[in-house]
């Protein structure tokens, strides 16, 4: 059986903050409500939390079952937007892709919404490259959760899971796999880890471990 690779989605693959931010804007001005602009730097602050803590802290000042209405909004809205935009991928990430997926199952795990990981892959025509993905709006499970979930469901013997902040590490740790810092992503990491300073770094890496 292959060694497993499972990927964190936002500071790890892409950088998607700012389209969604302008998908949610741009949802919010056709549902006619009166709401600050999303900023790139409010998605930032949020990214690789659980959907109904995301919405906690954008929509703060709405009650519960509301903002949890708004967020399924915009997130739908937010599906098609980046199926239609994408994001910014990191340097050299399908050739390297490519390189992993001949020596080593690659799979995606992210508290993101149903439909988000799907609309990454049909972007950009990633699909031929990961074989199983899961994430939080499927079956509301935490991170750490899914990750185990995942690689049990796959038969995965060994797995690493490549994330840039420290829920992701948590999370590989709680669901018993091995953990690669994303150092070029949005967070930091207090335990001492294999870093990758550069996606591409990630075959080399590998076979240090």
């Amino acid at each position: 059986m292959k060694t497993g690779l499972i990927f964190d989605m936002d500071g790890t693959l892409w950088d998607s903050s700012a389209n969604v931010a302008a998908s949610w804007t741009e949802k919010i001005r056709l549902l006619g409500l009166d709401r600050p602009e999303i900023t790139k730097q409010d998605i930032m602050g949020v990214m690789g939390l659980t959907m109904d803590r995301l919405a906690a802290i954008i929509f703060s000042d709405l009650p519960e079952d509301k903002r949890m209405e708004l967020l399924d909004l915009c997130c739908e809205y937010e599906n098609g937007y980046l199926r239609s935009h994408g994001g910014v991928l990191y340097p050299d990430l399908e050739e390297t892709l490519q390189r992993l997926s001949e020596n080593y199952g690659l799979y995606i795990v992210s508290n993101c919404q149903k439909g988000y990981i799907e609309a990454f892959l049909d972007y950009y025509g990633f699909w031929k490259y990961f074989r199983d993905i899961e994430c939080y709006g499927n079956n509301l499970l935490d991170k750490g959760s899914n990750i185990a979930l995942l690689a049990e469901r796959n038969g995965l013997r060994k797995a690493w899971y490549i994330g840039d902040i420290q829920g992701d590490y948590d999370s590989a740790m709680k669901a018993g796999v091995g953990f690669i810092h994303a150092a070029y992503g949005f967070g930091t990491i207090r335990e001492t880890v294999p870093e990758l300073e550069r996606f591409s770094d990630l075959p080399e890496l590998l076979d240090t471990l």
